[in-house]
């Protein structure tokens, strides 16, 4: 299961490996989100959630469908600049529509779903699918959908004073913090783009990315099969520090490649019991049950949701469920009329950081 970028005939100079500040404040928004992805940053988390007021915290809050699960596409720029105001001006420029459908594919926990036509925006039936699949999420994702979708331009406005609110509260400090490091791994990256070509810079960035043998395919291992090109429009890499261990890449169709890698791999795990781990490492044998992790990585999930966004029937979803829940890597909730499946991260960090860091990229 992998990303492939289509690089054939890209020029020189149309793969750039470049920091961004926004894509760097997505991933700290992340971070605080779900600090249980990156127990090295609970501490830095748990202090910003103490020192941030009240407004900016419940902003948070009711926007962080844009980067708890995956992040908005309009979060991770092709063309980065050097502050966060020029990103955030350039993330003006992008039109309603396809702002709405970025956003609505996060909110809605499901990138399967075609949002772009019919729009959701002038489309009475789409509008109300894609209030329905919020809903399904929970009521702060169907809250937010409904005032994406009744009025764009106060949305954006508000979350765009959000990010600046996060600016001063957190980003800028720990921005500062950050640059020394990702400046010496484009450093690394560019040099070697440069002296050794494309198959050494990508096999610096993660053994996840490497070139495809006849140079005209850049594949990233994830655990979905997708397919995008850069040709025309080049690709461009952004380090990380606060994304470890998450390999995200912007692949949707319309918007130009972007791969945010993590400037370095977590480190070596606790050891866990050779009982445990063979219990575990045989509910995962199944590819299907790798997939439902990937998507239960992103957050929550029902057994219809996961059985529509991988095309499965219900029973079958069901059954694999029920051995990843007796190998303790799942746990359920009742919501309603909803059970939620939970990843058990904590367990599925014993079993290694390789593993770890395959589901949550």
């Amino acid at each position: 299961m992998t990303l492939r970028i289509d690089i054939s005939g890209l020029r020189s100079g149309q793969l750039r490996f470049a920091a961004s500040p926004l894509a760097e404040l997505t991933a700290m928004l992340h971070v605080l989100a779900e600090p249980g992805h990156h127990p090295q940053l609970a501490g830095w988390a748990g202090e910003v959630w103490a020192g941030l007021p009240p407004e900016p915290a419940e902003r948070l809050r009711e926007a962080e469908f844009l980067w708890r699960s995956s992040q908005a596409d309009f979060l991770l720029p092709a063309r980065p600049r050097p502050t966060l105001a020029e990103e955030l001006d350039d993330v003006d420029r992008i039109d309603d529509e396809t702002y709405v459908t970025a956003a609505l594919v996060t909110t809605c926990g499901s990138s399967r779903v075609p949002f772009a036509a019919p729009s959701p925006l002038t489309h009475p039936g789409a509008r109300e699918r894609a209030l329905d699949l919020a809903q399904a999420r929970g009521a702060r994702q169907e809250a937010f959908a409904e005032r994406l979708l009744a009025d764009p331009a106060a949305v954006r406005q508000r979350v765009r004073h959000t990010l600046e609110q996060c600016a001063e509260a957190f980003f800028d400090a720990a921005w500062t913090g950050v640059t020394a490091q990702l400046a010496a791994d484009l450093r690394l990256k560019n040099d070697l783009l440069r002296r050794q070509g494309i198959g050494a810079a990508l096999a610096s960035v993660s053994g996840a990315v490497t070139l495809a043998p006849d140079g005209d395919c850049i594949i990233v291992d994830k655990l979905q099969d997708k397919a995008t090109a850069a040709r025309g429009s080049g690709v461009t890499f952004i380090p990380s520090v606060f994304g470890r261990p998450h390999l995200v890449a912007v692949h949707a169709p319309g918007w130009q490649p972007v791969v945010q890698y993590p400037v370095a791999e977590p480190g070596p795990s606790e050891p866990v019991s050779l009982e445990t781990v063979s219990l575990r490492l045989e509910a995962l044998a199944h590819p299907v049950r790798l997939r439902l992790l990937r998507t239960l990585a992103r957050g929550p999930h029902t057994t219809v949701e996961l059985a529509h966004a991988w095309e499965l029937s219900p029973p079958e979803v069901s059954r694999h469920l029920a051995v990843l829940r007796r190998a303790g890597l799942l746990t359920g909730r009742r919501q309603g009329r909803y059970v939620r499946y939970t990843l058990n991260l904590p367990d599925l960090t014993a079993l290694g950081t390789d593993l770890l860091a395959a589901v949550l990229r």
